[in-house]
């Protein structure tokens, strides 16, 4: 799953090696004779060659192709320093090639349902924004942000907003609904304006803790209600998960 390393974390880890010996053993299989093949621990591998070690412990497993790779997937999501796209095409690979339901991969990985779905879905963000979160120029927050806009070119004029102005997520949000409800809806913007300010701040607040877009009403005897926005169902899945929760 990893693509890169960073030299320096690596030089790090073979002097800590070279002092303390390999703690953590690798991970392999047999291919038959003497070749073996790595299921977790590349970092290590890595790290103990730089440090000159010759030889260093293993465990065996006996598991098939399958297998081998749902064990190096989820070995690297829980113990590597993997950014949010890696992780995103790692649970991807778990989904298609191992034919895993987001459920199931949520229990396999010790997450909610929902996280998978938030991170799965930065791969329909377009290349520019993936690129974007893959160089950390911006946030899994933004990111999370921009894949609820259906619209791809509102997509990319709120991705270079957002970097261009070095927006927080809270404030993407806020620039996210006002383009999103557009001049025909002036009419309840104006009534939600109108609102107290603990209201329009819990409304806010809502808003971030769900990644969705929330409407707060009340009339002047407190009678009200709150509405939840969506815009397919993984989104509606997600909502739920975090209201149930």
């Amino acid at each position: 799953p990893r693509k890169s390393f960073d030299e320096e974390e690596l030089h790090e880890l073979a002097q800590s090696i070279k002092t303390y010996g390999l703690i953590q053993p690798l991970t392999v299989r047999s291919l038959g004779g003497d070749k073996y093949q790595l299921i977790a621990g590349e970092r290590r591998y890595r790290a103990s060659k730089i440090a000159g070690i010759e030889s260093v412990p293993v465990y065996f497993r006996e598991v098939n192709d399958q297998e081998l790779l749902e064990m190096a997937l989820v070995e690297n999501i829980q113990r590597s320093e993997l950014n949010a796209l890696e992780i995103a095409i790692s649970y991807q690979r778990l989904i298609d090639e191992c034919q895993l339901t987001h459920d199931i991969l949520a229990q396999r990985v010790g997450k909610k349902r929902s996280t998978i779905s938030n991170y799965t879905r930065l791969l329909k963000l377009p290349p520019p924004i993936q690129q974007a979160l893959k160089g950390n120029l911006i946030s899994m927050g933004h990111a999370r942000s921009l894949a609820g806009i259906d619209d791809t070119g509102l997509q990319l004029v709120a991705f270079n907003e957002t970097v261009t102005k070095k927006l927080s997520v809270r404030a993407l949000e806020k620039w996210i609904k006002i383009h999103e409800d557009g001049p025909q809806n002036n009419s309840s913007s104006a009534s939600s304006t109108q609102l107290p300010s603990e209201l329009s701040k819990l409304r806010d607040q809502l808003a971030h803790r769900f990644g969705s877009k929330v409407i707060i009403k009340r009339n002047n005897k407190g009678k009200g209600q709150i509405q939840f926005s969506f815009n397919s169902d993984d989104q509606l899945n997600d909502l739920l998960d975090t209201l149930l929760d």
